[in-house]
Formats: C-alpha cells, structure tokens, sequence
C-alpha cells in the first residue's frame, strides 16, 4: 500500500498549519459525549507544538448539517480539546459543513481555507474516503503532510490485505449488510473462518451472495417484539416463531464463535452480534469482544458499535488496534482508493 509523506518530515517551525482532524464526536446536552476521536487527534497536534509551529487551525465537521445549525456548532468539541491540550497557538473553526462548499469539494473554500496558512496536514481517517474541499482539494493548495493518526490507520489496517498470520478470522455483524458486503468479498476469500451475526446473518442466511461460505448462528435470543422488555427466549436460528425476531447469537454460537476467535493469529472485527444497545440482547456482542480481547493475535476492530462496546467494557487497550474510521475503514478494505490520502504526495 502506498504511505503519503509523513507530517513527522515537514519542517514545520515558525510555520502557519492548517489540520483537518476528525473530530466528529456524539454529543449529547451541549456537551461531548465520546471524546474518543478527539484524543486520537492530540499525537499530530503536540508533534506540531514541540516542533514550534506558529499558528495551528484545526478544522472538521460535526454531524451532517445542511447550512449553519447551532446544534452542530464546534463550541462544544473546541471545550473539550482545550480541556485536553491547551495551547494559545491552537484555534478550532467552525464546523466545515456549515458551508455547502465543502461537500462539494469546491476549490473556492478550499482557497479561503488555505489563506494565510503555510502548510496542510489531513489527520482526519473517518474522513479520507470523501472528496471533500477540506480533505481533498486543500492539498493540491498547500504542501501536504499526513497526519500520525492516518498514518497508524493506514498501517495497521493494510496489513489485512497483505499476507496474513493465519487462522485469519472475520467477524461481521451488524445492520448495514449492504455497506458489508465488498470487505466479505475482499477478505473473506483469504479469511480462515468468516462468522456472521447481526441482521447480516438473517439475510445472508436467505441469500447469500458472495462466492464462499460463511459460519452463521445455529442458535438466536430471539424476541416476540422489537422492543427492550419483549418476551425472549433462546430458539435454533432455523426456528424462530412466526413473528419472532432474532436479536442476539445465543449462547450455542457464542461458545462456537469465541473458539474460533481464540484460535486465530489474525482478526478482524466490524459490527455487532445484536442489538446490544439494550442488555438483554447483548450477550453476543460482549461475548465476541471478550474473545478478541484474549486472542494471542494481531487484532483490529472497527465500526461505531464494535468500538462502542469496546469501550463499554474497558477492553479497548487489550486489541491490536481500534480504527477511528469507520466508512473509510471499509472503503479502505475493500481496495478503493481514499481521495483524501491519494492527494496527498508519496513519502
């Protein structure tokens, strides 16, 4: 895989520099409620500050809005930076998809973006893989530099789509079949074992489309409602009751999905085994992260759920890696190219 020149190579001392950091975070009451990616963003900005930059913007979207939304105003993550590092040469601007420009990958505020500043450095994974004028037509503006936390995403990420230690085992999970399914069909083939959970394996079950098998509940804790308090009970995945929804492996699964996991020298992870939102339906999903945390293997895991529950469970620090992105992350797996690295020249 081809690495874009490292921010760790610019001379950056007494320079203005422009980063487009991921900062992208949940909020919730005006207030950060995951600050997971802004402190995947700190490495790049203190490189910068111990390498006596002059004046550092830091720029990201929040949210998807359409025109200026108070909602989505940076204030609230620009708090929770500061809180994290403070430094007087730091300044945040306001949410870049408050301009319609930016998604547009418009040259004229990538240009007002540019405007005073020496140097651009695009840190910001979860948003390589848009065209974007922050992310994209920016670097053809300035000299451009990746970012440390690109650099570890595309690293550690590339190494599933080179040879692998194998058993190499797949996890899959989730809602989003369709945004799923050309990693299955990249990885999979090179995969030991590809397991399946989530509404993935409902539908995979009736139709699967890609040219390998792949290992699918035998058993579900389905429901006779979509709701946190329905009547539950464990029943084989080929016999759920009319009406009934599956909504996490049961526990047969379970012990079979976490053996073959325990097994591997590779993994990776993107999705979750149910609803795991709501505790009763998520034994799977814990179950699956506890078995990657164990595993003696190279592991990475990714997706909001995956990482969420991750977190939730104070595992995080005991995977290989935990990606921050999580539509470049596929995008990326799945052999495209992200324009937002591609601008950037080769180190």
């Amino acid at each position: 895989m081809r690495l874009p020149r490292s921010v760790e190579t610019a001379d950056v001392a007494g320079k203005r520099v422009l980063v487009r950091a991921d900062l992208n975070v949940p909020l919730e009451d005006g207030r950060v409620a995951d600050d997971t990616r802004i402190r995947a963003s700190l490495p790049t900005l203190r490189l910068l500050i111990q390498r006596d930059a002059a004046e550092i913007a830091v720029c990201s979207h929040l949210g998807r809005p359409n025109g200026p939304d108070p909602a989505l105003a940076i204030a609230p993550v620009e708090a929770r930076l500061r809180e994290l590092l403070d430094d007087p040469r730091i300044t945040v601007l306001e949410n870049t998809r408050f301009d319609p420009r930016e998604t547009a990958n418009d040259p004229s505020y990538a240009k007002e973006l540019a405007d005073g500043r020496d140097l651009f450095v695009n840190d910001a994974f979860g948003a390589a893989h848009r065209a974007h004028a922050s992310t994209e037509a920016i670097a053809h503006l300035l000299p451009a530099y990746a970012g440390l936390l690109l650099l570890r995403e595309l690293t550690e990420l590339g190494k599933l789509l080179g040879e692998v230690e194998r058993p190499f085992v797949l996890v899959s999970g989730g809602k989003k079949v369709e945004d799923k399914l050309p990693v299955l069909e990249n990885l999979g083939g090179k995969a030991d074992a590809v397991l399946v959970g989530g509404k993935m394996a409902e539908e995979l079950r009736e139709d699967n489309p890609l040219s390998f098998a792949v290992e699918l509940p035998s058993d579900v804790i389905a429901a006779a409602a979509f709701d946190a308090d329905a009547e539950a009970r464990v029943v084989p995945y080929d016999g759920l009751p009319d009406g009934w929804l599956g909504l996490d492996i049961g526990p047969e699964t379970r012990h079979a999905f976490a053996e073959r996991i325990a097994a591997a020298r590779t993994i990776f992870w993107n999705g979750p085994m149910g609803v795991f939102e709501w505790p009763r339906f998520a034994e799977g999903t814990k179950a699956v992260a506890e078995a990657v945390a164990a595993a003696d293997a190279h592991s990475v895991v990714g997706g909001a759920d995956s990482v969420r529950a991750l977190h939730e469970l104070g595992l995080q620090d005991r995977v290989s890696w935990v990606s921050t992105g999580g539509g470049a992350s596929l995008e990326l797996l799945e052999g495209k190219e992200l324009p937002g690295v591609a601008a950037i020249p080769s180190g």
